[in-house]
């Protein structure tokens, strides 16, 4: 009896755990989220015209005028850690809402890269310029690609080691 409590006591808590870590291993309530028109009282788009939309009602005049007047590339760098910030924050970029799946299913996956989009898009939009989407998309992707191939260059190995695989029974020594 001693024995199956001891064996109780060593493996219960071990299967305890390991049931915690599966269900943690997907968010439960991002099947939710994507669903999900409004999220903290804050409307989500369902793709790029809607956000374009969403803030011409929410942008005043002047803001706009000003942002309009701004190089495309400057206004994306200047506007980034606000504007971009409020769109990751409020349209859930980073948790999931149905914007960022939209804007998955364009190539873009990151929320950072998502928000940059749409400060571009929507500049472009503004100026009446052509929008470009497929040709946007394609330098964030190739961007986001050289920014992988540089992290591999610069990684360093933190430990190597090597292993003497044993012959299976019969072959050799």
């Amino acid at each position: 009896m001693k024995h199956l409590a001891l064996i109780l006591a060593l493996i219960l808590p071990a299967f305890l755990f390991s049931q915690e870590v599966e269900e943690n291993l997907s968010d439960p309530g991002y099947e939710w989220r994507i669903r999900q028109e409004i999220l903290f009282n804050v409307y989500i788009p369902k793709d790029v015209n809607e956000a374009f939309a969403q803030l011409n009602k929410l942008i005043d005049a002047d803001s706009k005028a000003t942002f309009k007047v701004q190089p495309e590339d400057e206004a994306a760098k200047k506007l980034f850690f606000s504007f971009g910030r409020w769109m990751t924050y409020n349209w859930s970029l980073y948790e999931g809402s149905r914007l960022s799946v939209h804007l998955q299913s364009l190539g873009i996956h990151h929320p950072d890269d998502m928000a940059r989009f749409l400060i571009i898009s929507y500049h472009r939009s503004l100026n009446r310029k052509p929008l470009e989407i497929k040709t946007l998309i394609q330098q964030f992707q190739e961007k986001a690609e050289l920014e992988k191939q540089e992290r591999l260059k610069k990684g360093t190995i933190l430990k190597e080691e090597k292993r003497k695989v044993a012959a299976p029974p019969g072959k050799g020594n």
